[in-house]
């Protein structure tokens, strides 16, 4: 009872999150709508040149060259042997939030959920939110957290948590004194970053630095807020950063936010340490499209402007609705319900489409993570799942489907030449390749493309009867 209490906080708190985000959200909405205006908008190009030279892009960023080596025992190259590449994951991070795991209305419904997510997905969020994560001091969640990890370590999907440091809410138990604040929200960054080790190795440190000290945040978590106020806005972010890099000197930390003005470009500037050297390793984007879609042009835009920090692109949360657009939806009375129609779904399997492949297309961006999998239990309660209520899959599950395992996925099949090689182009990820020679014999190897050198397939001697 305890861990799905604890879910359930946490699953709650996001939900409000949603609801009193609304005004920043506008605001964020209001700058995407006022972009076109600036003077960078010209710079851009059109609509159109972006979505016909995106393939392109594609072929050149995303794939490399691989070549296969196949040797006898004695090392001598084997001519004519069928070699059978298989890709078997992508480099690019395709993510979503992993929160429903576990939690679904029905044991059908939670395997349904597991099932479609790894059939799809090689990256995962699980939350940190402080309220949920740890509702008694010193009784954080590890288990639940651990469980969830582990199931996704053993089905090939990379981890990350969300958010180390964020003052949206609070837990109740904190002190009135601002210096033990600091030095509590310091010590659970370095906490959970250590303790999970291996098993999450990439962070959401600092999460919406840009305008932490909104006024009404100061209302929702006002001794988190007043203690990063007194720290000030800079120095409590780079706090956090160096508590996370000290206890994961090799964990990939990113900054966090929804604010894509120049404003947050002014903010990571300053995320260095004495010396100068940046603390993050990742800048992370949020593209929460409650209200409407992103032009292409402002997605490139955005894309363009956050590479000039010369560090992977990370669009943390993301979502398009299937149902009527708009923020105030949300708010309206608590049992409204936000459902599908007809043309939303259609619009949102098409655009969804139409986001990853700019994004893919651009080489400064390195992973996509959806917000929320499922309409069951989503934020603000706005249907922008890929599966719906009952984990049944919606159109956009099988067009990115198709897309990230068909489309963008290399499955080969080659024979080597007299050398004993087989050359071909394939997306970057990791890889198994089977050999069978004319005489029966039978290999595998995986390797990772690309590669430093060839992957070389070593035969065992022929049996003979």
């Amino acid at each position: 009872m305890h861990v799905q209490g604890t879910y359930m906080q946490n699953r709650t708190f996001v939900q409000r999150a949603g609801r009193t985000c609304r005004a920043a959200a506008g605001l964020a909405v209001a700058c995407v709508l006022m972009w076109a205006g600036s003077a960078r908008a010209a710079e851009v190009p059109n609509e159109e040149a972006i979505l016909k030279e995106a393939d392109a892009r594609i072929e050149k960023h995303r794939k490399a060259d691989g070549l296969i080596s196949v040797v006898d025992a004695d090392g001598k190259p084997v001519a004519g042997a069928a070699v059978k590449v298989e890709q078997t994951r992508h480099a690019f991070l395709f993510g979503c939030n992993i929160f429903m795991w576990g939690h679904c209305g029905t044991p059908q419904q939670t395997a349904a959920y597991q099932r479609r997510f790894a059939e799809v997905f090689n990256y995962a969020t699980l939350p940190f939110y402080w309220p949920g994560y740890e509702p008694q001091q010193g009784k954080p969640n590890y288990d639940r957290t651990e469980q969830v990890a582990r199931w996704c370590k053993g089905h090939g999907i990379a981890c990350k948590g969300h958010p180390l440091a964020w003052n949206f809410a609070e837990p109740g138990w904190l002190p009135d004194d601002s210096q033990q604040v600091l030095a509590l929200q310091y010590g659970r960054v370095g906490d959970c970053v250590k303790r999970f080790r291996g098993l999450i190795d990439r962070w959401d440190v600092v999460n919406e630095t840009t305008e932490f000290n909104r006024d009404w945040l100061k209302q929702k978590a006002p001794k988190l807020t007043k203690a990063w106020e007194q720290a000030g806005q800079i120095e409590f972010t780079r706090r956090c950063f160096e508590a996370a890099r000290t206890a994961g000197p090799k964990a990939t930390l990113v900054i966090n936010d929804y604010v894509t003005a120049p404003a947050c470009e002014k903010v990571i500037e300053q995320i260095v340490d004495a010396k100068g050297k940046r603390l993050y390793d990742v800048i992370g984007i949020q593209s929460h499209m409650h209200g409407g879609v992103w032009p292409v042009q402002k997605i490139w835009e955005v894309c363009e402007r956050f590479a000039r920090f010369g560090v992977p692109l990370h669009f943390t949360e993301t979502t398009l609705l299937s149902g009527e657009p708009g923020w105030e939806l949300a708010d309206k009375r608590p049992d409204f319900k936000w459902i599908s129609t007809p043309d939303g779904l259609k619009r949102q399997a098409e655009q969804t489409e139409r986001f990853y492949t700019v994004l893919f297309s651009h080489p400064a961006v390195a992973a996509v993570t959806w917000w929320d999998f499922s309409d069951q239990g989503a934020w603000q309660r706005a249907p922008a799942g890929w599966l719906d209520a009952e984990m049944k899959p919606k159109p956009v599950y099988d067009a990115m489907r198709r897309l990230i395992r068909q489309k963008w996925w290399t499955g080969l099949e080659l024979a080597t030449d007299r050398d004993g090689r087989a050359s071909f182009r394939g997306f970057k990820g990791t890889y198994r390749a089977s050999v069978t020679t004319s005489d029966g014999r039978k290999a595998e190897q995986t390797f990772n493309l690309p590669a430093a050198g060839p992957c070389t397939v070593t035969l065992g001697r022929n049996k003979t009867p």
